[in-house]
């Protein structure tokens, strides 16, 4: 079993390369199913959740407004680290599990965004971190989520910068270009870490 940490920041394209190596035929474990799992209505996370924040974060039918929650806890650090308390525990046991539950001979990809800032790293053979230009990061965000530029700036500045990921990533996919060079790097790392997993199993 080989397991390798995928992560990078926002608007970067961690998705597209997550959804080509799982093509390929990698076991890819996503930290943001996850997170979406263990807050729904009834789970503990869930519970301790509306404890902390009040039922202002639910939907009508009583489900997690993610937004609501995220514009309470984006940028505000007391408010992120009583959210990341609740959840960050869950998400890494989780993810422990899926893993266990695993074939030995697989390749698994863990997708999590917080790989770093949940000190998960230590838990992976191997980093692959996606990276984009603060600016291509901006005009992607812009787009995607209707934020005006100012707001896309405040998001990024609230996470570790892609730059200083790049000082874990025992391999980088750079897309700054179109989709297609991102898939083929994507398809790079694969077949490299392919080689590297038949090497770890024969030592």
């Amino acid at each position: 079993m080989m397991i390798v940490g995928l992560t990078g920041g926002i608007a970067t394209g961690k998705s597209l390369v997550s959804a080509e190596i799982k093509r390929l035929g990698a076991t890819v474990i996503d930290a943001d199913v996850i997170a979406r799992e263990i807050v729904e209505p009834g789970k503990p996370a869930y519970n301790e959740i509306i404890e902390a924040f009040g039922e202002k974060i639910l939907n009508p039918d009583a489900t997690l407004n993610r937004k609501a929650l995220g514009d309470i806890v984006f940028c505000n650090k007391e408010a992120l680290a009583i959210l990341n308390r609740i959840t960050h525990p869950r998400i890494r046991q989780r993810i422990r599990e899926e893993i266990a539950r695993a074939g030995d001979d697989e390749l698994i990809v863990v997708d999590i965004a917080l790989l770093i800032e949940m000190g998960f790293k230590d838990e992976v053979d191997s980093i692959i971190v996606v990276y984009a230009d603060e600016e291509r990061q901006i005009e992607r965000v812009l787009r995607r989520n209707g934020l005006t530029r100012e707001e896309a700036r405040q998001r990024l500045s609230c996470q570790i910068p892609v730059k200083e990921k790049l000082g874990y990533a025992d391999y980088v996919i750079e897309n700054n270009g179109n989709i297609e060079s991102a898939v083929e790097q994507a398809r790079e790392v694969f077949r490299a870490l392919k080689g590297a997993k038949n090497i770890k199993k024969g030592t």
